[in-house]
Formats: C-alpha cells, sequence, structure tokens
C-alpha cells in the first residue's frame, strides 16, 4: 500500500483508469456500436410492412426516380413529345465517311472514274492491305486471289484478281465493290474500314504482280 491509503502502482489509482495511450482510440467500442446499430436500421427501413407497394424508406430516391428523363420516355418540354429525337436531315454519325454512289455497275465504273487511291503503296500499307486481305478476302478469294478458297467449290468460286479483267479494274472501282458488293459477293463495308479498303486495293495490286 503506498502513502495515503492508495493501492496500485505508479499511473494507477483509485481515481480512474489509466489514460489511453498511443495505439489505444478512445471511444473506438462505442463507435463501432453505433456503426453497427445505423448499418441495422437501415437495413430495416421496410421492415415491418408486408405491402410490396410500399417497401419502405428511400434513401438514395435518385437512384430510383431519375432526374433526367428517360430516353423513350414521355418530354412535354420537346415539340415531339418524346426524349429521343431523330438525326437532323444530312447528319452523319461521328467517324463515318460518306459514300456517294450507289450499287450496281454502273456506280462502280463512276466510282472508278472519279475515285483515286489516297494512299501510298508504303510498306505499312501494304502489310495492312495483307492482313485485312487473308481476314476478309482469303475465304473465297484464296491465298494469291485465283478464286480458290477453302469454300470452294461448295460455294461459286470468283473471278480471279490477277486475271486482265481485274488488273484493268481502277482503285476506285475496287473500293466501290468492297463497300456495295458485286454479284454473290456482298458488301464488306461493316467488316472493313474505308482506309483498309484502299490499302486491300494496294495489296491486289502487289499479287497482281503491277505497280500500284
Amino acid at each position: 500500500m503506498s502513502q495515503g491509503g492508495r493501492v496500485g502502482g505508479p499511473g494507477r489509482g483509485l481515481s480512474g483508469p489509466a489514460p489511453a495511450g498511443p495505439g489505444r482510440p478512445r471511444h473506438s467500442g462505442v463507435r463501432l456500436l453505433l456503426l453497427s446499430v445505423l448499418t441495422g436500421l437501415s437495413g430495416c427501413g421496410g421492415c415491418g410492412t408486408s405491402d410490396p407497394l410500399k417497401p419502405g424508406r428511400e434513401y438514395v430516391k435518385d437512384m430510383i426516380d431519375a432526374v433526367p428523363y428517360e430516353s423513350f420516355s414521355a418530354n412535354p418540354v420537346l415539340s415531339s413529345g418524346m426524349t429521343l429525337q431523330s438525326p437532323a436531315p444530312g447528319s452523319l454519325p461521328r467517324g463515318v465517311q460518306p459514300f456517294h454512289y450507289g450499287a450496281g455497275p454502273e456506280e462502280a465504273v463512276r466510282a472508278g472514274r472519279e475515285l483515286r487511291n489516297p494512299l501510298a503503296a508504303s510498306k505499312e500499307a501494304l502489310e495492312r492491305g495483307d492482313k485485312v486481305f487473308h481476314t476478309i478476302c482469303f475465304t473465297c478469294h484464296g491465298p494469291a486471289g485465283e478464286g480458290d478458297g477453302p469454300v470452294v467449290p461448295r460455294f461459286p468460286a470468283p473471278p480471279s484478281l490477277t486475271a486482265v479483267h481485274a488488273r484493268s479494274l481502277p482503285d476506285g472501282q475496287i473500293f466501290h465493290i468492297i463497300t456495295r458488293g458485286q454479284g454473290l459477293m456482298p458488301s464488306h463495308a461493316a467488316q472493313v474500314r474505308p482506309e483498309d479498303r484502299w490499302k486491300v486495293a494496294l495489296y491486289i495490286r502487289q499479287l497482281q504482280g503491277g505497280k500500284p
């Protein structure tokens, strides 16, 4: 027993517990208890109700009822009464290049007469044309463009790309054929980007053994 009748070692006495030291945050237990209670109450916001049309409290209302008008909802602000509007006449989607040529052999000839390949036969362009050709065109036209692809003879053989007639086609006409299709060949505009169509034309010239 120490002087004054107090029991305990240094820093501890009858007056109360020792102050919290480093690493012992004060009231941490109380905070954890309050957090648990609040979490439980928030989860039971709809407890006690059996009506499915009255689920209880809504804590984040903006996630349930959208602030802006929905795309397919009615809209009193716009003259059409709908939120989703039609594109303006003559507008084009971003990244789309207009192609003012219809389908058919006459339009293909016109494209060949009016369009010029904007790309040079660089190594990069030929390598890209090679890759696209062997990804898209190889199935029917074959590895060397001879019309002996793996679908032949189950599918009619296409004309050889190295024949005299194919050699006489301008690049613009080849671009048109890839874009609009010809004969049994459908349009490949969705599979081949415009720039790659020009590169395929350059690669076909390489297969033909001539200069683009």
